[in-house]
């Protein structure tokens, strides 16, 4: 039969709509078509503030660092305890002793005796750097870009952008040059005090630069780039093309940790000066903002508002994936692919995600392929037994989602500004006040409400499954818990009174204005859980009939009010870089200070006892010496309160079945190279999960057939008659 006019019209696209619904997901948030490719997606909710490896010090940051840059070591990703292994180096260096005289000392030499300890790198020959625009040059080998200017970067949004790009190899002068820009003041690196105390020369150096770049900027002006290669440091030198030295003064073993890191990455001159030119930094297009590695991957794509992308680096030397892992992995068939070349996974998409709502609905639709538990979800995910062990619900088991916990070497904490007039200083009185704030903030009943259980009270800076941590069974903070029919509690409110009295402060009342003391906290947090966690907040403390001003910010613009020493109290976490107690105590350590010094140490806590301390345990060997040091620190920071201890979390995370390789690693931050990817399982889910309703839009249009059909009807009709009339 056929069927006429806007009748036929409406039954088309009828059958249109229907047989669109069938095709997939409506719903997909990609509008390329990788789905089926090896990409990985991901979501973040934090911005990246640096991505310059010797200004980053952020977990946020250093999970795109750790993909593109190649600090000579790493850690294992399977082997446990983290054991360091190679990266670009040929093996892991071994300290030389030497005393005043430059004679060589046995390992076991006393302390005294070591004047220095030489770190000898050896690099493996032929690795290149990614293709970038930095090392494109001409027919007679100069830069073709070292001369931009507006016109030249009108629509270049990403070094990528450029049609030319060029590469050369990796050698030990890079290594060098990155370690001299870590002293450069310039640089402002957190880590600039804590290396000055131990590279020999570094502050020497650091002088050198100051007044070389000014007298430069002085005869060429103040853009003028101050290539480090022409100033020489003492305790760093260049022994080869892929061999370099660096001069610890006196003994300091944790120095092959810092080895693992970015700040220890290489850093090509090249990309310095490519990056320096103005109209490139008025396009926000910086060391900052786009890396130059020689890792697996590197960066395409960067709209921190929006998306990053990382691809797999054209150049990468290449690795085999490990061949060796504990016995649980041969069984969980992470050795499977022992031996093989990675990286695995060629893409990486990380989508902005302000709220955890969205991220976890478009993780249950397999758009992303990994997820944390946010606590609203924390119910329909875990199931937990009597003894509190985790386990995934039914529904999640179902859809093939997996579940890894595990104890961070970690903490959160609430921390005292100790350059403030109100909440800092030393005497009895301003530790008191601190104090009864660190009673009152009641971080069991936090973990309770906001991690439903997954963490741990601190007594202490020092995690567990880190040498000196200190329990609460063990050794309790005193100051803030006490014991109650064998189990350590939080002391009671009253008791957190008592002392805000003897701080002078009785009832919470600011005795300057008569009315309640008013203290201010700082914190960068996102999605509703903030909006709960800052009412608690001042719920704790207006039980102390203190008056809260909660300051909620961006986590950059947090950054700077610590730089700047504008804070009272302030929220923050730490996740250990290396696994040594050093690694939280120098959080506290005083020529850390942010103000003074720039360095990690936001509190600005300066204890002459506790620095003095702090010499001495750094370069002791784990045992029952450096144990008894580390516990006389340890009393002296919970006398002080510099900070409130918080709480040690414990990790949670789900990803897909079609992610492979996946397990936990605390300590290496650049483990996507490890990662495989199923692609068609996960495009076969997606269509699963994401099946539109059809039968609404079917309903839809049978009745708008019934509503057309009879006037298309009618309409015919009066045309026939017209037509006979005519």
């Amino acid at each position: 039969m056929r069927v006429r006019g806007g009748f036929a019209a409406v039954a088309v696209c009828c059958c249109l709509l229907f047989l669109a619904a069938c095709s997939g997901a409506w719903n997909d948030p990609y509008v390329d078509t990788a789905a089926e490719q090896r990409t990985l997606y991901m979501g973040y909710t934090a911005t990246p503030n640096h991505l310059d490896p010797a200004r980053s010090y952020s977990a946020n940051e250093v999970r795109y660092n750790g993909q593109i840059y190649e600090p000579p070591l790493q850690y294992h990703y399977l082997l446990r305890p983290y054991e360091l292994v190679p990266r670009t180096a040929t093996e892991v260096p071994e300290p030389v002793l030497l005393d005043e005289d430059g004679n060589r000392l046995p390992a076991d030499a006393p302390d005294e005796a070591v004047a220095t300890s030489v770190w000898r790198i050896h690099i493996q020959p032929g690795i290149r750097f990614q293709p970038h625009p930095a090392f494109a040059t001409d027919d007679q080998g100069e830069p073709l870009y070292d001369d931009l200017d507006g016109d030249d970067v009108a629509g270049i949004d990403s070094p990528m952008d450029f049609e030319h790009v060029g590469s050369r190899e990796l050698v030990a002068a890079d290594y060098v040059y990155a370690i001299k820009r870590l002293a450069d003041p310039s640089v402002t690196s957190p880590i600039f005090s804590t290396m000055a105390s131990h590279i020999r020369g570094f502050v020497a150096f650091a002088e050198k630069v100051s007044a070389a770049r000014e007298q430069l900027q002085a005869e060429q002006g103040e853009n003028a780039f101050l290539d480090l290669s022409a100033i020489d440091m003492a305790g760093v030198e260049v022994v080869g093309r892929h061999a370099y030295e660096v001069t610890i003064d006196g003994r300091y073993p944790q120095f092959k940790y810092w080895l693992a890191m970015p700040f220890f990455a290489p850093m090509p001159v090249e990309a310095l000066r490519f990056y320096s030119q103005p109209a490139l930094v008025n396009r926000d297009i910086t060391i900052d903002t786009f890396p130059v590695g020689t890792g697996p991957y590197m960066m395409m794509t960067n709209q921190p508002n929006k998306r990053i992308e990382l691809v797999a680096n054209p150049n990468f030397h290449g690795e085999a994936y490990p061949e060796t892992g504990e016995q649980e992995d041969r069984e969980a068939g992470l050795l499977d692919d022992a031996g093989k070349q990675m990286p695995f996974i060629s893409r990486v998409v990380y989508s902005l995600e302000r709220e955890s709502i969205p991220y976890w609905n478009k993780f249950l639709q397999g758009y992303y392929d990994v997820s944390g538990i946010s606590s609203e979800s924390f119910d329909q995910v875990i199931n937990l037994s009597g003894s509190g062990e985790a386990s995934l619900t039914e529904a999640m088991r179902e859809r093939g989602i997996e579940l890894q916990t595990a104890v961070g070497q970690s903490i959160y904490y609430t921390g005292f500004n100790m350059l403030d007039d109100v909440v800092g200083g030393y005497d009895e009185q301003a530790r008191k006040l601190r104090r009864a704030i660190s009673i009152a903030l009641d971080y069991e009943e936090f973990i309770g409400i906001f991690l439903n259980g997954r963490g741990i009270p601190a007594q202490g800076p020092i995690p567990p499954e880190i040498f000196g941590h200190q329990s609460a069974d063990d050794n309790y903070n005193k100051y803030v818990f006490e014991r109650v029919d064998g189990h350590t509690v939080r002391r009671s409110i009253d008791d957190a009174r008592e002392l805000l009295a003897e701080a002078g402060y009785p009832g919470g009342i600011d005795p300057e204005t008569g009315k309640p003391l008013v203290i201010h906290l700082d914190m960068a947090g996102t999605g509703p859980a903030a909006g709960e966690q800052i009412a608690w907040y001042r719920k704790q403390l207006g039980r102390l009939d203190i008056r809260l001003v909660v300051r909620n910010t961006t986590f950059n613009r947090l950054q700077r009010k610590m730089n700047e020493g504008n804070i009272q109290l302030y929220s923050l976490g730490w996740l250990a870089d290396y696994p040594d107690p050093e690694n939280f105590l120098f959080l506290l350590y005083g020529p850390n200070g942010k103000v003074e010094h720039g360095g990690a140490n936001v509190a600005n806590y300066d204890s002459d006892e506790f620095n003095a301390l702090y010499e001495d345990m750094r370069i002791l060997p784990d045992g029952p010496e450096r144990r008894e040091v580390i516990e006389q620190m340890v009393h002296i920071v919970r006398r002080d309160a510099p900070w409130v201890w918080g709480f040690h979390p414990r990790n949670y995370t789900l990803n897909h079945a079609w992610l492979g390789n996946r397990r936990l690693n605390t300590m290496a931050n650049n483990t996507l190279k490890y990662l495989t990817l199923d692609g068609a399982q996960r495009a076969r889910r997606r269509v699963d999960w994401n099946r539109p309703m059809v039968w609404p839009l079917a309903a839809g249009g049978g009745l708008l057939i019934l509503v057309v059909a009879p006037a298309v009807l009618i309409h015919r009709r009066h045309q026939r008659r017209s037509a006979r009339g005519g």
